[in-house]
């Protein structure tokens, strides 16, 4: 019953401009992200209450472009106005049991088969950073767990919340990361109820 979010929340997605533009005249559809490595499995990806952190990262990307992925041209922040509806929250203890229960069951499966049991690991670009970037592991057991519910006639989970502690340390023994986020992945496109330009404080 408490894993329907009430209210509207603000999500922002760093991507180049004319991709902003497009989906803000509704020329292109925002496109979900179905990477083996996706943080929180497959979904539509918002980083929430923080077009600072949506702003890093495309800025990141534009400057270190990626193999195989389109060039950031222009960087942009596109905002977002969202319900997560009937949302796996990760940061509520019955869904962490919710996904426990998915890794297990992932575990079995797995091993009963002979497939590879797959980790969160570090890009070899990244092999001095301290965090798992790609979340292999992670993204096969939230994925797994949707399918579970699909199979058993369950609702389907509108979106998924996941709280990351991400980055160095902000200060000398800090328990805070400088790059410490909330990130949502949205399921149910109707949840998206429109996008807008972030614009600066008057």
């Amino acid at each position: 019953m408490y894993s329907t979010k009430s209210g509207l929340i603000l999500g922002f997605h760093g991507c180049d401009e004319e991709i902003a533009h497009d989906i803000l005249l509704q020329k292109i559809k925002f496109k979900p992200s179905e990477n083996k490595y996706d943080w929180l499995g497959k979904g539509m990806y918002f980083w929430e209450h923080s077009p600072s952190r949506a702003k890093q990262f495309i800025e990141n990307l534009h400057q270190n472009p990626q193999k195989n992925k389109p060039k950031i041209l222009e960087p942009t922040v596109l905002g977002a106005v969202i319900d997560l509806g009937y949302c796996l929250d990760l940061t509520d203890f019955y869904s962490l049991q919710l996904l426990k229960d998915a890794y297990d069951y992932y575990i079995e499966l797995q091993e009963s088969s002979g497939w590879e049991i797959l980790k969160n690991t570090n890009p070899k670009s990244e092999i001095n950073n301290p965090d798992n970037l790609w979340r292999q592991l992670d993204c096969a057991v939230i994925n797994l767990l949707h399918q579970i519910r699909i199979d058993n006639g369950l609702e389907p989970f509108d979106s998924v919340r996941g709280v990351f502690v991400e980055g160095n340390e902000l200060y000398p023994t800090a328990g805070f990361r400088d790059k410490n986020h909330i990130q949502i992945a949205i399921l149910n496109p109707n949840c998206i109820k429109g996008f807008f330009l972030p614009r600066e404080k008057a």
